[in-house]
């Protein structure tokens, strides 16, 4: 591949992030916050489960077409018990993840979920027994200082909100990112043990998270309630569709980046469109930020930049004591 094409596959799989994610990000927030109904009979989406059911649905049919015709990875040797565990980590991070949305904005669910190093760090030293070099712990706590600054309580802010909407958005989004940790540490088993390949992990972990989210949606009846809301709201069939194809389109981006370019240039690229991703949902939205939010925002990103730059690490597991 000479240079030029290089740059030029580079610059295809950046773009198809940043559409496909930020296409992804507006479309989560329209239909999660999004009022239904007329004045007298408003209604939310409320449907979590069965929103990832089909975004999980669209991953696997996208994952099993390209393992097919573009992707051939060969013989997949992965226990399937590691694969059933990190779908249901990886299923509730999302479910976690998208009712965060019906008690904080999307902006503070973005500023949350950059918090995901955090866990996956902690996770990686109590269950895999890495070691990371100290500027990554440096890097991390920025991104920590930064969270906790944007997530801070100002003093107006009335005590029944304080209590109630903004605490649960902020226990789902701490939960979600506990299962990002999970899932996390379950991949690097999965790497180590049976060197999987991105491709079969896509397509398994979707699978057996249709099975888990289809199995509670059919259970506890939120699939019928689900099927009455797009008949009393058609429009929103498309709105979902389209939110689980971009889903789609960009996790094979992000793929296709880490196997051409490596993760370095995946995780600049990933960093970046989160930041916009929030200026376009404070822009269509207007979801405005306080002068400290901002500031937060902007060590976050700094902490995510620097760990994506100079964070990584040739990380060995340390010997046990």
């Amino acid at each position: 591949m000479t240079v030029t094409n290089k740059h030029s596959k580079l610059f295809i799989c950046a773009t198809g992030i940043f559409v496909c994610y930020f296409y992804f990000g507006m479309l989560q927030e329209k239909i999660t916050r999004g009022q239904y109904g007329d004045r007298e009979n408003r209604e939310k989406f409320t449907y979590m489960f069965a929103l990832v059911f089909v975004q999980c649905l669209m991953n696997y049919i996208f994952a099993k077409t390209i393992l097919l015709t573009v992707m051939k990875q060969g013989e997949d040797t992965t226990s399937t018990l590691y694969y059933a565990l990190s779908a249901l980590t990886y299923l509730l991070a999302m479910v976690c993840s998208n009712m965060a949305l019906q008690f904080v904005s999307y902006p503070t669910q973005v500023i949350g979920k950059a918090g995901k190093p955090i866990p996956v760090m902690i996770l990686g030293v109590l269950l895999g027994k890495k070691i990371y070099p100290i500027r990554k712990y440096i890097f991390i706590l920025l991104i920590v200082i930064g969270v906790a600054l944007f997530m801070y309580k100002d003093g107006n802010v009335s005590k029944k909100q304080s209590e109630s909407y903004l605490s649960v958005g902020e226990l789902l989004l701490l939960l979600s990112l506990t299962m990002d940790g999970l899932t996390s540490a379950v991949q690097e088993r999965m790497r180590a043990e049976h060197k999987s390949k991105s491709g079969h992990m896509m397509l398994n972990m979707n699978l057996w998270s249709v099975i888990c989210s289809g199995t509670v949606i059919i259970i506890s009846g939120e699939l019928f309630e689900f099927i009455h809301f797009l008949q009393r709201y058609p429009f929103t069939i498309w709105h979902i569709m389209t939110f689980s194809i971009a889903g789609a389109f960009g996790q094979y981006f992000i793929f296709l980046t880490v196997a051409e370019f490596g993760p370095l240039p995946c995780s600049i690229i990933t960093t970046t469109r989160k930041f916009f991703t929030v200026l376009g949902s404070i822009l269509i939205f207007g979801n405005n930020l306080l002068p400290r939010q901002w500031l937060s925002t902007f060590i976050v990103f700094s902490g995510l930049f620097l760990d994506a730059m100079y964070g990584k690490d040739k990380s060995k597991k340390g010997t046990a004591k």
